[in-house]
Parts: C-alpha cells; sequence; structure tokens
C-alpha cells in the first residue's frame, strides 16, 4: 500500500500543478485582434500573463524589424512557451497506469499470505485466511480507485494542453501575416 500511496500523492501533486499552471494561462488571455494590436504599439493589458500574451510580449522584446528573421523569432517565441504546455503529461499518464500494476502487486502478497495460512493451518481456520484475502482485495481496489481517475484526469489534461496548442498556433499564424 504505500508505493501506492506515494504513487497516488505524487499523480495528484501533478494534476493540480497542471490544472493551475493551465487555468492560470488561459485566465485573462489576449484575443486575436489584441494580439494583432499589440504589435502595431497597443500595450499588454495589466491583468493578461495568458499563453497568448506571453508570447506576443516575448516576441515584442526580441523583434528585429527584418519580416522574414521577425517570423522565425515569432516561431522561437511559440516554441518556447509550447514546451512548458506538456510537462508532466506524460508522467500523469505512467503513474496513472502504475497503479493497478501496484494494486497486483498487493495482491499477489496477499494471495501468498493466504496460502502460507492454509500451509500452516490447513483450510480449517477461515479467520486466519481472511486477512490474507483483504489485504489482497484491499490492494486491488485502491490500485484501480487510484488508477481510473488519474487517467480521466490524464486525458482531460492532455486535452486542455492540446487546445491551449492549438490556440498558440492560431495567433502564430496570425501575427505572421503582420509582422
Amino acid at each position: 500500500m504505500i508505493p501506492l500511496i506515494l504513487v497516488s500523492t505524487w499523480m495528484w501533486a501533478l494534476i493540480v500543478d497542471r490544472a493551475l499552471y493551465f487555468r492560470r494561462i488561459a485566465k485573462d488571455d489576449v484575443d486575436l485582434e489584441q494580439a494583432v494590436e499589440m504589435l502595431s504599439g497597443t500595450p499588454l493589458p495589466k491583468t493578461s500573463n495568458g499563453l497568448r500574451a506571453q508570447v506576443v510580449a516575448s516576441f515584442l522584446k526580441e523583434r528585429t524589424g527584418n519580416k522574414k528573421l521577425d517570423q522565425d523569432i515569432l516561431d522561437q517565441c511559440a516554441m518556447q512557451e509550447m514546451s512548458p504546455l506538456r510537462r508532466y503529461l506524460s508522467v500523469i499518464a505512467v503513474l496513472a497506469a502504475v497503479a493497478p500494476l501496484f494494486g497486483l502487486l498487493g495482491t499477489v502478497t496477499g494471495m501468498m499470505t493466504t496460502f502460507n495460512v492454509i500451509a500452516l493451518f490447513g483450510t480449517g481456520n477461515a479467520k486466519a485466511m481472511a486477512g490474507g484475502i483483504s489485504e489482497a482485495l484491499i490492494t486491488t481496489q485502491s490500485g484501480l480507485l487510484v488508477a481510473i481517475p488519474g487517467l480521466f484526469m490524464s486525458a482531460f489534461l492532455t486535452r486542455r494542453a492540446n487546445r491551449l496548442k492549438n490556440h498558440l498556433n492560431e495567433v502564430v499564424m496570425t501575427l505572421k501575416r503582420y509582422v
């Protein structure tokens, strides 16, 4: 159970971290019109530190005035913002997939305990066998209780990251026309 608890704690800490990160970069972000206006000198809204706003702000710092070079700089700024979008998502998926395996390990150890009791006392002592069977069932259930929500959250966060990546690609393609 201890490895299962550690996996669960680690997985949910990463899930909360990613959910809060996605919420922060999606909240109060600029839309496409504001991003284009920022290229022409309109200042960045003070409350905006979203994904699109970060890309435009980093681009404006690096901008040279050469159209081809500026388009490459815009791509580079977008790539820098894409990397954190996928961070920890594969770790969350792996931890969710490993949880039932730890549950299965507990099942095996519980059944081994049950067989040891049977070897020592025979099948007549049901109370002694119940401890091993209980261990097997509890660890299996716990592994599934960790894995199922973890897999759902992994899929949810991956969809959210893909949606934000699409928003980022959209703003890059739009800004390239105005650079």
